[in-house]
């Protein structure tokens, strides 16, 4: 038997393997990011030239900024941001720290009752979204909420999955640690602060990611609860620029709000992007 032409058809068919998946990756890579280019290129485009294209072309040789100047003077563009990054920072700080103790809370803490309360707080999942957010605009309206920041905020502070994930996550640390802990005559609070936090900083560093990423594209609860411009998000604020900015017929102007507005969570995700799956993987793993 040959070993030496078995061992180069091999090679040749995993070198053949290799070309084929690269092939095909790379194809649906153009895919996915076409979109992002096609958005770019069409903020780029004067009204006159995007309006004259009777078929539209995939590159321009006089490209212009005046849309992008115009997403900050027809609408107060800005101030959405700011409002925005506040809601982000403040809700994601919340969620943070409820996620963190409810997470420490079932993972460690021994009390009646744990199991069961886990399993039915885990069944929230299976509650769809819509009636959530029913239960939640009547609360917040009674309680005279809307229109506010804590109207926003206060329904976004918890998430299921997220503690779930945590949860996970400190169940991994050995119980031997936590009782020589508990012996050295450590407090819970300390044994999280000092141990299971610094530990689990990738799945929290992950959580916090996502959440911003969740925060930044909120568009349904924010329209629902809020008809005053002052308290408008960016996402939100893309239907105002549609109705009382540009008009719908400017998709150039439309098209350099949506880049202005994506370009944060996609310098984030490129950033973080090694982290957010590290965190993820290592929440999904056991033992």
């Amino acid at each position: 038997m040959d070993y030496d032409k078995i061992e180069k058809a091999a090679q040749r068919r995993n070198h053949l393997i290799k070309c084929v998946t690269y092939a095909l990756l790379s194809i649906w890579a153009l895919l996915v990011l076409f979109p992002f280019y096609w958005m770019v290129l069409t903020s780029v485009k004067s009204y006159g030239a995007y309006n004259s294209e009777w078929i539209p072309k995939l590159f321009t040789l006089s490209p212009t900024l005046q849309n992008y100047r115009e997403a900050f003077t027809a609408v107060p563009l800005g101030e959405y941001f700011i409002n925005t990054i506040l809601f982000t920072v403040i809700t994601t700080a919340l969620m943070l720290i409820v996620t963190v103790l409810a997470a420490f809370a079932f993972a460690r803490l021994d009390f009646r009752g744990k199991d069961l309360a886990f399993t039915l707080f885990l069944s929230l999942m299976m509650i769809p979204t819509e009636l959530v957010v029913i239960t939640n605009y009547v609360t917040i309206t009674n309680a005279d909420l809307r229109n506010t920041f804590a109207g926003l905020i206060l329904p976004s502070v918890t998430s299921v999955f997220y503690i779930y994930l945590l949860k996970e996550n400190f169940s991994q640390i050995p119980n031997e640690l936590y009782y020589a802990a508990k012996v050295d005559g450590t407090s819970d609070l300390k044994y999280l602060l000092k141990v299971l936090i610094p530990i689990c900083k990738p799945t929290i560093v992950t959580i916090t990611i996502l959440k911003v990423i969740e925060c930044w594209n909120s568009y349904v609860w924010p329209r629902l609860v809020t008809d005053d411009q002052a308290y408008f998000l960016v996402s939100n604020g893309i239907q105002e620029i549609r109705e009382n900015g540009f008009g719908r017929e400017n998709i150039p102007a439309m098209m350099a709000a949506v880049v202005v507005i994506s370009v944060p969570l996609i310098v984030l995700f490129l950033i973080f992007r090694k982290k957010i799956m590290a965190g993820v993987s290592r929440g999904g793993m056991k033992g």
